[in-house]
Parts: structure tokens; C-alpha cells; sequence
């Protein structure tokens, strides 16, 4: 059972909400704790594959829970970040932010966390922290220029400005924008598309694309060993990816 987040879990998904609708599901560290848990359990469970986070009520998430510091609440860092993602680094797996209200500061850099963004059109976008004194340390001022280059980023960093799901696509941070009431379609859809893969060529996919970010050399990147790589190619699925396309019939993916 868990208290600040509703879990469900189906067809090789593992949705999730963020359930404080009264704080904008913004975080405090029980909150933060409490998530981090159940993406270890996503982790760990071979028949989940793919992951969506998204919020209950209007807002995705408002980021840290000022007013739980406010009231006394003692601040404890968790190891894994905002919703236990942001400080995560070994998330082969796929995860999809599915945005359905404000996402800001920390909110933000919880979708930044994600491998895919799906904004509703309610959706709005933002590092607001300089405008109180503070910055955007969760991986907000890293991950954005990474993902949508200097300039642009530090277009909103700068100035903290609010960003629609428009032109949040335009910068390139959001992959899809859809209507309100089609946001969970539309990201059970994304999601689907991925579980139609082999589990292990999509986390092999993954890491690859992550690490090779982080290494200068093109001729470098390609001939370093992936752990994830090779447990693809030893894997049942490597076998079986073939044999079904040669059979003319979907294949039938173990993931292992």
C-alpha cells in the first residue's frame, strides 16, 4: 500500500500518480522516499517493462513542498531524487512523463528525469527557482541544455518563465502534445508501442543512447562494451526476435 502515489500495474505497465491533488503534488521527503521505493520495485519486476508518472488533480507536480518546510517539516534528502527519479542513473527501462497540469521547478526536472514527455494541453512549464532565491539543483540546470541545447535553455533558466506544451515542443523537451481528456490514452499508447519491442533491445537501446551522450568521441562511444548489450544478445528474445519475423507471427518476448 502506498500513501502519497496510486500504483497500478497491467500489460507489462506500471502506471503511477503522484497523490497529493491538495499541494499540487508537490514533494516532501516522505513523498520522495515513498516513490523512490516503487520505482525499485519497477526495477525489479521482470514483467514490467515500461513506466508512466503522471499527477492526480490538476497539476503534474508543483515541485518541493515549500510550506511543509515552512511548517516545520524536516528536510531529508533521498538518494534517488524528486519522485525518485531525478537522482537515478541506472534506469535501463523506459519511463514516460505524462503531463497533466504545471510542472515546475521540481516538478519539471521530474519530467526532465523521463525518457519521454506527453503534455496535455493544460500542461505548463517552468525553473521558476531564481524568482525565490533559488536554482534549479535537481537536475533541471543539467538535463535541459543537455536535451534542448545552451541557448534555449538558458532562456528559460534566466528568466524563469512559463513555457507552454507548444512551444515546449517547439524547444524540443516535450514529444507530444494532446488534449486533456487524451492524455493517459495517449501515453498507454506510447507506452504500448514500446512494449511491443523486445524488453532487453529497448533497455540496451536506452543505455547506449545515454552513454553515448556523455562521451565526447563519436569513434569511442561505438566501440565501448554495454553490459546491456550483451545481455541482449544472449538473451531468448535474440532468438526469438528472428525466428518470428521469419514465421511471419508476432513474437512472443520473454524479456531474459
Amino acid at each position: 500500500m502506498t500513501e502519497f502515489c496510486l500504483v497500478a500495474k497491467a500489460d507489462h505497465i506500471m502506471t503511477v500518480r503522484m497523490n497529493r491533488p491538495d499541494r499540487l503534488n508537490a514533494l516532501h521527503p516522505p513523498a520522495n522516499a515513498e516513490l523512490g521505493e516503487v520505482f525499485d520495485d519497477f526495477a525489479a519486476d521482470d514483467d514490467m517493462w515500461v513506466a508512466i508518472i503522471t499527477g492526480e488533480g490538476r497539476g503534474f507536480s508543483a515541485g518541493n513542498d515549500l510550506r511543509y518546510q515552512a511548517e516545520g517539516g524536516e528536510r531529508v534528502p533521498t538518494p534517488t531524487g524528486f519522485a525518485g527519479l531525478t537522482s537515478r542513473f541506472d534506469m535501463h527501462k523506459p519511463v514516460i512523463a505524462a503531463v497533466n497540469g504545471v510542472a515546475m521547478g521540481g516538478g519539471f526536472e521530474i519530467a526532465l528525469a523521463c525518457d519521454l514527455i506527453i503534455a496535455s494541453e493544460k500542461a505548463l512549464f517552468a525553473l521558476p527557482e531564481p524568482k525565490v532565491g533559488l536554482a534549479a539543483l535537481a537536475g533541471g540546470l543539467n538535463r535541459l541544455p543537455r536535451q534542448i541545447g545552451s541557448k534555449r535553455a538558458l532562456g528559460m533558466i534566466l528568466t524563469g518563465r512559463h513555457v507552454s506544451p507548444q512551444e515546449g515542443k517547439e524547444l524540443g523537451f516535450v514529444n507530444d502534445v494532446v488534449p486533456h481528456d487524451k492524455l493517459m490514452d495517449a501515453a498507454l499508447e506510447w507506452a504500448g508501442q514500446i512494449a511491443e519491442c523486445a524488453p532487453l533491445s529497448i533497455r540496451a537501446s536506452k543505455d547506449v543512447v545515454y552513454r553515448s551522450l556523455d562521451t565526447a568521441s563519436l569513434e569511442e562511444s561505438m566501440k565501448q562494451k554495454y553490459d546491456s548489450v550483451a545481455a541482449m544478445v544472449k538473451s531468448e528474445d535474440f532468438v526469438e526476435g528472428p525466428k518470428a519475423f521469419a514465421e511471419k507471427r508476432k513474437p512472443n518476448w520473454q524479456g531474459k
